[in-house]
């Protein structure tokens, strides 16, 4: 999901081969599996599992009692995912696999892997949130959060970005007018339709979505709108976006522990540091800083990768969910953290020489891909999920290999 940068040659050994085969193993069970699929949050996404969501948050003991059928079934069964809601398609997934197939197109030139990534974009025009004047994307089903039920469709900070990279990249390729003018939308959503509250006299925090009630705090939500905005104030060379983003970033940079961590959230209560938003915030430090040349991103992103390595990977190497945990986990690995850690490491690579490491020890996927090309979901205390959720995370996945395919066949030149 990220450019290709001209100026840097990857510091690790990959064998190109063996994760083109990958790809290409993974894009032919996509084609047969369908852009459907059931997500992490099924088991919550029903009215019942909404019910039962909402009672743990108002009174945790019962609620606990009636959460347990599904986070046993996650622990125990997660092929009876199932019998608790639908397949979906999901917008953050189908900007992900467009990004995918554009990176393939820039290794390969074929004209499939074109046709596939604008198919996606078509996908997300069909699929925009309805009822805002710009473009924008969330969840496909309600979402039970501590505020209440966030309906479908309600536009997320978190999605958004995704999607203007994807939109983006493909500008970039064919120079497609249409591409732009939803660029120019989706940048006018993310700075109008979402507030913001003041934490310093320099610093904004982010709504994560645009109703009026939703609070701020969330500190990748706040990296995730500053990214987006310093990217569109160059490529549309609007300085307004700028300004905001500059407010956010501030907010981030404010945010960081003297640790080199960032909670989830400054609110008080979601002081939990886990894997993948911890790569969220520091993705959108180094494409920020890749933009603009910002130190301070640099130096936050010593101070962060330095946390990362010391807190975040278990005792063979390996992405661990959390460092400091919000709650009882049900597995050992994830594939959202695996994904993500190794977007990061392409990002930052030559620079870091433990994640240089890290990636080469991550390019090798060995038992996470199954033989049909999927991707393994999660490793269990006893066994593994391998139910394919395109959300969580087979499309960040796809994505982040084709990045490394892409960076890797670039610095082969």
């Amino acid at each position: 999901m990220n450019q290709v940068a001209e100026d840097k040659k990857i510091a690790v050994e990959v064998d190109v081969a063996n994760l083109k085969d990958s790809i290409s193993r993974f894009t032919d069970w996509l084609d047969g599996y369908g852009e459907v699929s059931y997500d992490h949050q099924s088991y919550f996404a029903s009215p019942l599992g909404r019910k039962a969501k909402g009672l743990y948050y108002s009174h945790p003991i019962l609620g606990m009692l009636a959460v347990a059928p599904m986070i046993l079934s996650e622990a125990f069964v997660p092929s009876a995912r199932r019998l608790f809601w639908k397949p979906q398609r999901f917008p953050i997934a189908d900007a992900h696999y467009a990004m995918g197939y554009a990176y393939l197109f820039q290794v390969s030139s074929e004209k499939k892997h074109y046709d596939r990534a604008v198919h996606f974009l078509r996908v997300l025009i069909e699929t925009r949130s309805p009822g805002y004047e710009h473009y924008g994307w969330g969840y496909p089903f309600d979402w039970e959060t501590r505020q209440g039920t966030m309906k479908a469709g309600t536009p997320l900070i978190t999605t958004v970005p995704y999607v203007y990279e994807a939109f983006s990249q493909m500008y970039a390729v064919d120079g497609n007018s249409e591409w732009k003018a939803i660029l120019e939308s989706i940048a006018e959503h993310a700075a109008s339709d979402y507030h913001e509250v003041a934490t310093s006299e320099q610093a904004r925090s982010c709504s994560y979505n645009p109703e009026p009630n939703e609070p701020c705090g969330v500190i990748n939500a706040s990296a995730y709108r500053s990214f987006l905005l310093t990217k569109a104030s160059v490529e549309l060379n609007e300085p307004r976006y700028r300004e905001i983003a500059d407010r956010n970033l501030n907010f981030v940079l404010e945010s960081q522990n003297p640790d080199g961590s960032w909670f989830y959230s400054n609110d008080g209560t979601r002081d939990f540091v886990d894997h993948f938003h911890t790569c969220f915030v520091m993705k959108a430090l180094a494409k920020i800083e890749a933009i603009t040349g910002d130190r301070r991103c640099t130096t936050a992103l010593e101070r962060g990768v330095g946390y990362y390595l010391r807190n975040l990977f278990d005792e063979e190497g390996y992405p661990k969910p959390f460092s400091r945990r919000p709650r009882m986990t049900v597995y050992k690995r994830e594939l959202y953290d695996y994904a993500e850690c190794l977007n990061l490491c392409v990002l930052l690579r030559g620079r870091f020489p433990e994640l240089d490491q890290t990636l080469s020890r991550l390019s090798r996927l060995g038992d996470w891909q199954k033989k049909d090309g999927s991707f393994r979901a999660r490793l269990l205390f006893l066994g593994w999920d391998n139910t394919p959720m395109h959300r969580w995370a087979q499309a960040q996945m796809f994505c982040s290999l084709s990045f490394l395919l892409a960076v890797s066949s670039k610095s082969a030149q």
